[in-house]
């Protein structure tokens, strides 16, 4: 039977410390990162599934040059859609913006109108994120409401108020 010193255990264990330590260093390396739209996305689902809804108003729809990514081997400059809105809850006044160019499926930007309502969806606990469009909601609203009209009224019998004149 074999016995193993303390000295071979210091060894065994700053090998699986280092093996470890490598593997997890590989694994941060070589892992596939989320692309900017992946997490724009998954913010807007989460905002779908736990914001909670206010009113706003749409302020402007504007088109805005996107920075040029030097990461890129082939620099060209986009050109983002942006949908500007505002909401208050509880007293504070927020204004915010969200990039609607990839929804361009869910949302036609040339028929959204500025001084239109809306309604927003925020998340509680951070009221400044928020959304307006997502892929499986809308807080765009066709128009303003119309009221019904009504053409003759009857005439309202308040003879039950006062008694005295019949």
């Amino acid at each position: 039977m074999t016995h193993f010193t303390a000295n071979d255990w210091e060894i065994a264990a700053g090998l699986a410390l280092i093996i470890g330590v490598s593997a997890v260093v590989l694994w941060l390396v070589f892992r596939k990162r989320p692309t900017v739209e992946e997490l724009e996305r998954a913010r807007r689902v989460f905002l779908v599934k736990s914001g909670r809804l206010v009113d706003g108003m749409l302020l402007d729809v504007c088109e805005v040059e996107a920075p040029i990514q030097e990461k890129k081997k082939d620099p060209v400059p986009r050109t983002l859609t942006m949908l500007l809105f505002s909401y208050r809850i509880a007293g504070a006044e927020y204004q915010c913006s969200q990039d609607v160019t990839n929804l361009s499926e869910v949302v036609d930007a040339a028929q959204v109108r500025a001084g239109f309502p809306c309604t927003v969806r925020y998340q509680p606990g951070n009221p400044q994120n928020s959304i307006v469009i997502a892929e499986e909601w809308t807080g765009l609203r066709a128009g303003l409401p119309v009221l019904p009209s009504f053409d003759d009224p009857d005439p309202i019998d308040v003879s039950h108020l006062r008694p005295w004149r019949g």
